[in-house]
């Protein structure tokens, strides 16, 4: 399994859903051009968002590697929401998505035009 975040490490209240673990334990860790973060990548990722967007309350999970945006649970709305890192807040918010597979729909659809 990938290095993410353990329990201790996760915010209160939230686990990750059963469909991003099967994800993690398939191996679907990269679907050009977005990839999941893990170990180091992971938790610079989390304490930047944390200092970057401090009313917001995220988990990243992945990111793309042709720009900034990162895709996260959105615990207040319960979703999945991509934001474009590295901006002003409230300018951050880029796709919001119901669900881990929805999101994974729209990144496999990325996959297909990045080639």
């Amino acid at each position: 399994m990938s290095d993410i975040l353990s329990g201790e490490e996760l915010p209160d209240g939230f686990s990750y859903p059963a469909g991003f673990l099967r994800a993690i334990d398939s191996g679907l860790v990269g679907l050009e051009p977005w990839w999941l973060l893990e170990a180091s990548n992971l938790r610079s990722r989390v304490a930047g968002i944390r200092q970057r967007f401090p009313e917001r309350r995220l988990v990243p999970f992945a990111r793309r590697e042709d720009n900034d945006d990162v895709a996260c649970w959105d615990l207040d709305s319960g979703t999945v929401r991509v934001i474009h890192d590295f901006t002003t807040p409230g300018r951050e918010n880029r796709a919001e998505f119901s669900t881990f597979y929805d999101w994974m729909r729209a990144a496999l659809e990325d996959f297909i035009e990045f080639e």
